[in-house]
């Protein structure tokens, strides 16, 4: 047998199977009475039931599990099939033609009809469940083989092989179409299982990736951010602070103005580097709201670099999922910071319209353009980060630009 971890449920269904076994061995002995005329009743109601509680009691105890390893499952299978098998083949041994024509013998008949087949069907299941089609061939050949070897034994007690013949091959017959149902819907849910996993395996690798995207961005940006204030300011500063020390004794006078206007570049600098890191807060969202936190952004880069701003935002926005909210703020701060940085231009235009079932976002500029297939790399990786926050919550992003005509990016998404 292929060794496998537990099927989940697995034992918990056997544990009730057994149960479900005791309970009609005591109804047997409650609604056949006469039983007891036959002398090899004690075999039936007595040991048999002695045994399905000791596999109980094995079922249910972690030491055994423990103990036995991967053999902990197939002993307990193996039990279970084999106690109505010799049970029903020794009384058939033991009594052959006592059973043929008495009370108790048609009562035994009853009983091995009705529930013998029962009681090996369950085990079969749960071997199909946990093993494959070897273990159900494996299965069937044995209690056929055990049919035969008591319809063998009993053929000296008046009782003829016929009939053992004839059940082993109609109950083999059942046991293989039944297994090989079992065996397949469970080869179908594995299936299902490992792409399952996979999928959750190939979910969890890309929101890292995504993850790791964002910070990767975030640094990028952080960088740039600091390059275009902090950087320049104190390189500015450094060469004017060079010329103060040469004009110290030559010049006085120059060094004075030069020192005042290296305090100015100073101040400006540190004005610069606290609008930048305002502007890297995790989630302005949150304090404004979509609507303010975005007028905010428009104007503070309208009035950092004397664009003519043209703003369309709604003061009031129906409320949108928290995803959707940040996607738009952070395309319009990636569309504006190109606006920014790129496009030359003299006035920016921002819209955003929600209506009944889609919120528009829309960003345009006169500025100089550009050939959407020949980008360079720093502004393709903004755009594409841009398209990548639109798929994430299923919006769609267009961005049309002409050389010398500007720049328009679009951005759509269904509420």
């Amino acid at each position: 047998m292929k060794t496998r971890a537990l099927e989940p449920g697995l034992l918990a269904v056997f544990r009730r199977f057994i149960i479900l076994e005791l309970g009609i061995f005591v109804l047997a002995a409650v609604a056949f009475p006469n039983l007891g005329e036959w002398s090899g009743a004690h075999l039936l109601l007595w040991i048999s039931p002695l045994c399905l509680v000791l596999i109980q009691v094995y079922l249910s105890s972690p030491w055994f599990q423990q103990k036995t390893g991967r053999m902990f499952l197939p002993m307990a299978l193996a039990a279970g099939s084999l106690v109505p098998i010799l049970g029903q083949s020794a009384i058939m041994a033991g009594f052959g033609a006592r059973l043929v024509g008495s009370s108790a013998g048609t009562t035994w008949r009853l009983f091995t009809t009705l529930f013998i087949p029962l009681f090996l069907l369950v085990p079969l299941v749960l071997i199909s469940w946990q093993y494959g089609m070897g273990a159900v061939l494996l299965f069937c050949g044995g209690t056929a083989l055990l049919d035969l070897v008591a319809g063998a034994l009993s053929a000296g007690d008046g009782l003829r092989v016929a009939p053992f013949l004839a059940s082993a091959v109609t109950r083999t017959a059942i046991y293989l179409i039944v297994g090989n149902i079992v065996v397949q819907l469970m080869a179908q849910q594995r299936a299902q299982r490992e792409s399952l996993a996979r999928a959750n395996r190939q979910l969890a690798h890309y929101a890292t990736t995504l993850e790791q995207l964002a910070v990767s961005r975030e640094r990028n940006r952080l960088a740039r951010e600091l390059h275009d204030t902090l950087a320049h300011t104190l390189s500015g500063l450094s060469v004017q602070l060079e010329a103060v020390k040469a004009l110290w004794d030559s010049n006085p006078k120059g060094a004075r103005s030069t020192l005042v206007g290296s305090l100015a570049a100073a101040r400006e600098g540190l004005t610069e580097t606290r609008r930048a890191l305002r502007d890297l807060r995790a989630s302005p969202l949150e304090d404004l709201g979509l609507a303010l936190a975005l007028c905010n952004l428009a104007e503070s880069v309208a009035t950092r670099t004397g664009l003519e701003l043209e703003l369309e935002v709604p003061e009031q926005l129906d409320e949108l999922p928290p995803n959707v909210g940040q996607c738009i703020y952070r395309t319009a701060q990636e569309a504006l910071a190109n606006v920014d940085q790129h496009a030359e231009a003299r006035r920016v235009r921002v819209a955003l319209h929600q209506g009944s079932e889609q919120v528009v976002l829309t960003i345009s500029d006169d500025g100089s353009g550009f050939d959407p297939r020949r980008v360079d790399p720093e502004s393709q990786f903004g755009i594409q980060g841009m398209r990548e926050r639109a798929e994430m919550v299923d919006g769609v992003l267009e961005v049309k630009s002409q050389p010398g005509k500007g720049t328009m990016v679009r951005f759509t998404v269904e509420t």
